[in-house]
């Protein structure tokens, strides 16, 4: 049996940079934050994302979490 631990986290806010002239897909840029506490909750890191997020001269698109693991056996 194997045991996942979490080693970091980042939150990354993805932010609307508008649409392109030529293919008229619709653009992303992100703004990453890391050595986020592993513990925080989902709701905390809205929170902060949402208070961050007027600071930022683009609108926000959405909010994402990446976690990274270490993995042992047991």
């Amino acid at each position: 049996m194997a045991v996942a631990t979490m080693t970091d986290s980042s939150l990354r806010l993805v932010l609307d940079n508008g649409i392109d002239a030529i293919s008229g897909k619709q653009l992303f840029k992100a703004k990453s934050f890391n050595n986020v506490k592993p513990g925080a909750t989902a709701d905390q890191l809205y929170a902060i994302a949402t208070a961050v997020a007027p600071l930022q001269q683009r609108p926000l698109a959405s909010v994402e979490r990446k976690d990274s693991a270490e993995i042992t056996a047991v």
